[in-house]
């Protein structure tokens, strides 16, 4: 039972750890979002090999995260007892 709530524990940490350094660091959260939807740069032949922009939902990603950290311990803690 302790790896479960040492687990929930750091998956907490990790999502306040990264809201606090977005609110610490507010242009790298900027740069980070510019760079992932910068389109790609030219290969050396000189052609791009896609146009295609990425958006990334890190606020799901983390709760998805978290979420699924949570149930895959509860399964494990299940079937042990």
């Amino acid at each position: 039972m302790p790896w479960l709530a040492i687990s929930i524990v750091l998956s907490v940490v990790l999502t306040v750890a990264l809201n606090v350094a977005v609110r610490v660091f507010p242009d790298a959260s900027r740069r980070i979002a510019r760079g992932m939807t910068r389109p790609p740069r030219p290969t050396p032949e000189g052609t791009r090999t896609s146009d295609r922009r990425v958006w990334v939902p890190w606020k799901a990603m983390i709760v998805g995260s978290v979420m699924l950290t949570i149930v895959v311990n509860l399964a494990l803690w299940i079937v042990r007892h």
